[in-house]
């Protein structure tokens, strides 16, 4: 998995809900009321099974005493997602019995196996109705934390970008953030390991790079040698 596989998923797993935000309030401004703050949701693909780790799931990497997926659904949350997702695949019970994700809302994806794409649709799916815009990344990514998340909702929130991704020294990476709007298109465009690669290609033009280089780090824990970095 390489840091520039942004992506999202869609073959649909089981869901345990933490409750999504319920969808009765309506698009903002609905029915003459004041405009509802923009709401954007969270979405960390933490499915893969560490092929180069010696099949060790990456979800279950040990950092800072804990399961690495605890850190990566933290930062997502503390980043100001208004809701957040994790999708599991490899080892998805153990991953379950092990990690504390109370509070937030897991999604199995039988499928990852194939790859990130059918991650990334299957937390596409589970994500709540009324949400604006998710802001995706991966769990094997324990150098970007909250404030690049941060960067990219004030992209959105404040300066209208409905697609987005964080740069480091120029060069694209995650976290990626989509609008709504853009979830169909990328839902039956993510295929294999390409994640949202195709759909990000053919939006070039519209995607607002927001530099994150001094406030995080892109590395990614892919191989025995990376794990010196969760040290």
């Amino acid at each position: 998995m390489t840091a520039d596989d942004a992506g999202l998923a869609a073959d649909a797993g089981a869901a345990d809900s933490a409750g999504p935000a319920g969808a009765e309030d309506g698009p903002a401004g609905a029915h003459g009321g004041p405009e509802r703050p923009a709401r954007v949701a969270g979405l960390l693909l933490a499915a893969g099974g560490g092929s180069r780790l010696g099949g060790r799931p990456k979800a279950l990497l040990p950092y800072r005493g804990r399961p690495l997926v605890e850190h990566a659904v933290r930062v997502l949350r503390d980043g100001g997602c208004d809701d957040v997702t994790v999708v599991l695949g490899a080892s998805a019970e153990q991953v379950r019995a092990t990690a504390d994700l109370s509070g937030f809302r897991v999604v199995d994806n039988p499928d990852w196996a194939t790859g990130m794409g059918s991650s990334l649709r299957a937390g596409l799916a589970a994500l709540p109705a009324d949400c604006d815009a998710a802001v995706v990344t991966l769990v094997d990514m324990p150098g970007v934390g909250a404030p690049a998340v941060a960067r990219l909702i004030a992209a959105h929130v404040g300066d209208g970008a409905d697609l987005a991704a964080a740069t480091y020294d120029g060069k694209r990476s995650h976290p990626v953030l989509f609008a709504a709007r853009w979830w169909p298109e990328i839902d039956a465009s993510a295929q294999g390991d390409a994640g949202a690669r195709v759909f990000l290609a053919a939006h070039s033009e519209q995607l607002r790079l927001v530099e994150c280089g001094d406030v995080a780090e892109a590395y990614d824990i892919d191989t025995p040698e990376d794990l010196k970095r969760l040290e």
